[in-house]
């Protein structure tokens, strides 16, 4: 099972985005801490919660992917949540699962309020990738699941996980469209800005760009184009505007295809 999670804000976003109804059946599983009854009110409340801090990113969420071959049971992913919650240290914070299924095949997502109501302070968490990658590797040998190569040898990971000094050492050919889609989407859906959408990207190898002669972009370490548009995210070319209308501005890189692009700069 893939997991993959992320600090963030955004609560109303992220409610809207899990409840989307694209998917043929989206179960709100479970509310537990919250007062609220419907996932909308209650990360709206960890946000007012987190209002005592100084915590922008109050949330911590969780997207848990099984193999698409196998039938995943409810229990097994509350089984895997509740070991992400021990591991990271959110043992018995307010959380949200709401269960996905579409097209016969079921994925999961999990919320945490990252706030510590004893202290007010926003729990501290660190090399949550590792951590995940750990339990990742468990949860394949423990339901005796055909495990990617990458869990085996970190030199034949996917490309997609690699950073981007990783990923231009790395050997393997070619990509999968479907790849380059699910990187591209999966970073637009859980980033409530454009700083957060570049970090998005960044973890799946990808820059984010301006091109000179279109709107945004994603180089990968070849430095291949793809448009950040309905093509690969599904979205319009208005919405990418008024997603970046007021952000700061751009460097420019002449890739070795000789295309002039604009860069966000180094942090």
């Amino acid at each position: 099972m893939i997991l993959h999670g992320n600090q963030r804000g955004g609560a109303k976003d992220l409610a809207l985005h899990l409840l989307k109804e694209d998917n043929e059946h989206v179960e709100l599983h479970e509310l537990r801490g919250f007062v609220s009854e419907n996932l909308v009110s209650a990360l709206n409340e960890a946000y007012a919660v987190s209002r005592g801090t100084k915590a922008k990113q109050f949330l911590f969420s969780l997207s848990l992917n099984p193999p698409k071959t196998e039938n995943v049971t409810v229990q097994d992913f509350e089984d895997a949540i509740n070991q992400v919650e021990a591991k990271l240290g959110l043992t018995n914070q307010p959380r949200a699962i709401i269960l996905h299924e579409k097209k016969g095949r079921r994925h999961a997502h999990a919320v945490w309020s990252r706030t510590e109501m004893a202290s007010m302070k926003a729990i501290q968490l660190s090399h949550t990738k590792l951590k995940l990658k750990e339990i990742s590797r468990e949860l394949y040998l423990k339901h005796g699941w055909d495990i990617p190569r990458g869990f085996l040898n970190s030199q034949e990971c996917d490309p997609k996980n690699f950073t981007m000094s990783q990923w231009q050492h790395a050997k393997r050919a070619g990509k999968d469209p479907r790849e380059i889609k699910a990187a591209l989407q999966e970073s637009w859906a859980i980033s409530d800005t454009q700083n957060a959408f570049k970090k998005a990207l960044a973890e799946r190898g990808y820059i984010l760009a301006k091109g000179d002669r279109r709107g945004f972009v994603a180089l990968d370490h070849r430095c291949e184009v793809f448009s950040i548009s309905k093509k690969w995210i599904g979205i319009s070319a208005k919405e990418v505007r008024e997603y970046s209308a007021t952000k700061p501005p751009f460097q420019r890189l002449k890739t070795p295809k000789h295309r002039l692009l604009k860069i966000w700069p180094r942090e």
